[in-house]
Formats: C-alpha cells, structure tokens, sequence
C-alpha cells in the first residue's frame, strides 16, 4: 500500500500512531455544517453562500477551505433545479419557542429528536420523504413517504415508527421547522397525550440553519 500510494513505511507507522489532530477535528465538524447547509438549500449552495452561512454560525473560514471540503465530500452546487417548498408557515397555528436554539449536543438517547421534510421527484409524481432522527446518535428512528404533506400522512407515520421501538419515559424535546404539519392541532394533540413529557420545539423564522441538523 505504501509502494502504490509513494508513501514511506516508517511515515505511515508515524501517521498511525499519532493522535488525531485539532484541525482534523475542526474540519469534521465544519463538513458536517457545510453538508447541512447545502442540503437544506436544495443544493443550490456553492462555495460563497456556504461562507456566508457558515459566518452567521460564528465559523470564520476562507473561501478555499469551503471549496476544498465540499469537493471532498463531493458537494457541487445545482444550478438549475425546479422547487417545492415543504414548509408552509402561512397558517394560524400556535408556533412553539426555539428550545433547542443550536444546541446540537445531547448527553443521552431520546432527550431530543428533530424532524424535516424534503421532496423527491419521481417520474410520476412528487414524494415527501419525512424522517426523525435522535440528535444523541444521529440515528434515524422515524421516517416515511408520502405524496401529500399533510400532517397525517406525512408527520403522523414517522412519530408512529419512533415510538415504536423507543419509549418516553422523561422530557422530551422535539424540534422542527414552523410548518403547519408540525404546528397543526392534529399534531400537537398526540403530543399533549404523554402529559408533558414531550416539549415541541420550532425554529426561528427564515432561519434554515436552526433546523438543518435533521438533514
């Protein structure tokens, strides 16, 4: 392998027993932000708007280091693309408060989960792909299609599938984006069935990146 890749042997006995670095890390952490920011644009972000979007999170890196690692994970803005919103925020339901506000760090299983929408094209219809994933392990315990985006067919199969094999014994917080799926009375009727333990929580408005982390 070292002969092939024009490596020395003792280099790479080096490279295996050193400890991994900081900017190692760092550049983890920003591949996983710059890849939610990219799909949640519909990935129709390229290097600059992930710049800029990465600043507003308070990560101030060079336009180059945004490149680099977008290439790396094979990331490549699409231009001409046709668009669906999912999220409908034009509605009089009651919105619930940002608790999670970013913090994607959770000490334990079923302490947060956070659900999103995105849309499939198909040759013969749109699909609504809805998914919940626990922000522990980032796995997904919920998901479904669905040709509609209503919340019974859309938000109610998920949450049904998360139950299924996890049960809610402490506080809960579910996050979401504002639309009305999440917002509905539907929803938040089988939400006030487990007497408090689950508390919903909604991203701000306009503000993609709060929900981001779902995808």
């Amino acid at each position: 392998m070292c002969r092939v890749l024009k490596v020395s042997t003792s280099g790479y006995y080096n490279w295996l027993k050193a400890k991994i670095s900081k900017l190692w890390l760092y550049n983890q952490k920003l591949s996983e932000l710059i890849t939610a920011i990219f799909k949640d644009s519909y990935e129709s972000y390229g290097a600059p708007p992930i710049k800029k979007a990465l600043e507003a999170l308070v990560h101030h890196v060079s336009r180059p280091r945004v490149v680099r690692l977008m290439n790396a994970y094979g990331l490549f803005a699409r231009r001409k693309r046709k668009f669906r919103t999912t999220t409908d925020i034009n509605h009089k339901y009651p919105i619930a408060a940002n608790i999670l506000n970013q913090n994607f760090k959770v000490p334990g299983v079923n302490q947060v989960w956070a659900s999103d929408i995105t849309y499939i094209e198909t040759k013969e219809c749109w699909m609504y792909l809805a998914v919940i994933i626990d922000l522990f392990n980032r796995k997904v315990i919920g998901w479904s299609m669905s040709a509609n985006l209503t919340t019974q067919d859309a938000i109610a199969p998920p949450w049904n599938m998360a139950l299924k094999s996890n049960v809610i014994t402490e506080e809960l917080i579910f996050h979401s984006d504002r639309g009305s799926q999440y917002a509905s009375y539907l929803f938040t009727d089988i939400i006030k069935n487990y007497n408090g333990l689950v508390i919903q929580s909604m991203s701000r408005k306009g503000n993609c990146w709060d929900n981001a982390i779902a995808f």
